[in-house]
């Protein structure tokens, strides 16, 4: 029996998450498995990907094939590297405690990896956000005084015109009254 280790459809029209299975490779596709090890929801940045490690190194050890997208996300997490230093550990290439120390330092490095990801994208949206944030502050302050000015402007033509003339009035009766003493 061809064992496949590929993607199951699950979710809504337009939100697809999968499931990781094992099953027979005559098996339909969202039909019969032989067992669940993960989820692996792409709708996410960067894409989640659930998963027991310990079941698919086993599954792959026996004989298990992934399709091509499950074998780039067993790439991706590390189980084809394990795969391939238990290989060499098989032949006697390497000891055990040396393909642990390799994996586990390549580990290491791709959880920070993946971590800077992770923050680099928290970090752009924060700005982003700030961003559009102050260029929203500045319409409305531009709005603001605009609304100032045009306030402003209807008062002078409003208020100042019977002022002025007042003010010019009134030297004048100051003159006539002047010149009548």
């Amino acid at each position: 029996m061809a064992v496949k280790i590929r993607l199951a459809r699950r979710g809504r029209k337009k939100a697809a998450t999968y499931d990781i299975v094992v099953a027979d490779a005559r098996a339909p596709r969202d039909g019969r498995f032989i067992e669940k090890i993960g989820t692996y929801n792409p709708q996410t940045n960067p894409a989640t990907i659930n998963y027991d490690a310990d079941r698919a190194f086993y599954w792959m050890m026996t004989g298990a094939q992934p399709t091509d997208t499950v074998r780039a996300m067993l790439s991706y997490r590390g189980v084809l590297y394990r795969r391939h230093l238990q290989l060499g550990v098989d032949k006697g290439a390497i000891t055990q405690e040396v393909a642990d120390q390799r994996f586990s330092a390549w580990k290491d490095e791709k959880d920070a990896k993946i971590e800077g990801k992770r923050t680099g994208l928290d970090d752009a949206k924060a700005t982003a956000k700030k961003a559009a944030f102050d260029a929203e502050t500045k319409v409305k302050d531009n709005r603001a005084e605009a609304q100032r000015q045009k306030a402003a402007a209807l008062l002078a033509a409003n208020a100042p015109a019977p002022a002025a003339e007042e003010a010019t009035e009134a030297p004048a009766e100051e003159a006539t009254e002047a010149a009548a003493e």
